[in-house]
């Protein structure tokens, strides 16, 4: 099972609200997760994204492969952290 963190769209039309969960590589973007572990709203911007970094840490000690956004929100946690 290959493991990834992506971002999971949700919220209303036009103004959408984006989870980050750890997947299998394998379900739906919209679909099935394993593990809520942040969110991100880009109309508050990058600032104000909430990521659980103890939870992130641990997936990818696991081999869970972050998408490309999902590396720069982390690196912006870890950065004001």
């Amino acid at each position: 099972m290959a493991v990834v963190i992506r971002l999971r769209q949700e919220g209303q039309k036009g103004r959408p609200v984006f989870r980050i969960v750890a997947a299998d590589q394998r379900f739906p973007k919209e679909g099935r997760f394993l593990e809520i572990l942040g969110t991100y709203d880009p109309q508050q911007g990058v600032k104000k994204a909430i990521v659980k970094l103890d939870r992130v840490n641990a997936w990818i000690s696991q081999g869970a492969k972050p998408s490309d956004t999902v590396k720069s929100l982390i690196k912006h946690a870890t950065a004001s952290a």
